[in-house]
């Protein structure tokens, strides 16, 4: 059964909201789920509570753990995605489990090659499991496959699940291939496009209305949502979602860089503006260099210590990134620019993240960038259909 809780009539909701988007830039104060404990408390009372969070569960400055133990909820377990619980792990490292060092409880890393992760014999030690964390909203970033692992796991065992909500701070733009599923990987687990434009509890009644969880299991799920929130709302996070990406400057440009960890070029891991430069030894010169070095968050970035011709985004208006969605002319050029090394410039990751066969093969035969955006206008047409059914918010 899915609950969606205190949820707010939609058409007041519309009419209200929809003059205030007429101020430009307007950032809305909003409530995320997390700070509304008298909508979850009542669900979790007398429980054994497994909570899925990180460094981005962050309510007020105070993290949701704590939160939820000075309102006497019973968190027996920490469930901790890519980075770790504090946020702080390289991406794609493995994160062992261990013991949180200011509550004292155990931390279940299950991310990349951490053991045992959300055993049944653990699942039996709990009654219902929450999730919070700051996604960023790219098909390929990792959170919310983790979210529908672990949605998995407590269907399996007839566990309660409930997601403490939060905005999507890319929701606004739907855009780039649905994701072909014989593509399906770590980085791409259901058939959505890279900027989905779903919040975190959207995506949980997604995955658990069309099927798309493992054996067609159906977790009894709750979402708590986001008040004063619409997918137009601009919101910036308050803490960085991970290492690398650091500003919303990077967040906003995150869609149409992160491609480039399927070549051969740098996009500024190992410098102080990832996700927001990119460049490689062998491109033409541009008057703009960057050397990538080791630093945490990223010990051994791709071309470390290698000169790099490159391009500097950081001058690109947050309004005019967010706008761009998917835009490939950044991997264009840089493949148009390589002056060696053409042949070898993509690799078999380059799909995955794309989501799709055929990008890389119209990137190769001189497509534009809009050419291959065309490409994509019927699936995301479609995908927009289905979207719409499992929207919490309004749109504007």
């Amino acid at each position: 059964m899915i609950k969606i809780r205190n949820y707010v009539n939609i058409s007041i909701m519309r009419l209200v909201l929809s003059m205030l988007l007429m101020l430009p830039q307007l950032l809305y104060a909003l409530t995320v789920g997390a700070a509304r404990v008298d909508q979850y408390r009542p669900l979790l009372e007398g429980k054994r509570i497994a909570l899925l969070s990180n460094h981005t569960g962050i309510t007020d400055g105070r993290h949701t753990l704590d939160l939820m133990l000075d309102n006497g909820i019973k968190v027996t377990h920490i469930l901790s995605p890519e980075h770790g619980f504090r946020g702080t792990a390289d991406a794609g490292q493995h994160v062992n489990s261990s013991t949180d060092p200011i509550s004292g409880l155990p931390i279940v890393s299950l991310y990349a090659g951490a053991k045992n992760g959300l055993t049944p014999a653990l699942m039996d030690r709990i009654d219902a499991v929450v999730v919070d964390m700051q996604d960023v909203g790219a098909r390929f970033y990792t959170y919310h496959i983790t979210m529908l692992k672990v949605m998995e796991q407590a269907a399996s065992k007839g566990k309660p699940i409930i997601v403490l909500d939060r905005p999507n701070p890319l929701g606004m733009i739907v855009d780039g291939p649905v994701l072909d599923m014989s593509l399906r990987s770590g980085v791409g687990r259901i058939p959505v496009p890279v900027l989905h434009g779903l919040t975190m509890g959207e995506i949980a009644l997604m995955a658990n209305g069309e099927g798309w969880l493992r054996d067609g299991l159906k977790a009894d799920l709750t979402v708590i949502p986001v008040e004063d929130y619409t997918h137009a709302t601009r919101y910036e996070l308050p803490v960085a979602p991970s290492p690398n990406l650091k500003t919303m400057g990077a967040i906003y440009l995150y869609p149409s860089l992160c491609y480039f960890e399927g070549t051969t070029a740098s996009v500024g891991r190992g410098t102080e503006s990832p996700f927001q430069i990119y460049g490689h030894p062998s491109m033409k010169s541009r008057g703009f260099t960057f050397s990538p070095k080791s630093m945490p968050g990223a010990k051994n970035p791709p071309l470390l210590g290698k000169l790099c011709q490159g391009v500097d985004l950081r001058d690109i208006p947050d309004s005019a990134a967010i706008l761009k969605g998917v835009d490939l002319s950044y991997i264009i050029d840089a493949y148009q620019s390589m002056t060696t090394g053409k042949s070898t410039f993509f690799n078999s990751f380059f799909d995955k993240l794309i989501g799709n066969r055929s990008v890389r093969k119209m990137i190769e035969s001189g497509r534009s960038a809009e050419e291959i955006r065309a490409t994509w206008k019927d699936e995301l047409n479609k995908y927009r259909a289905l979207r719409a059914k499992y929207l919490i918010y309004p749109e504007r």
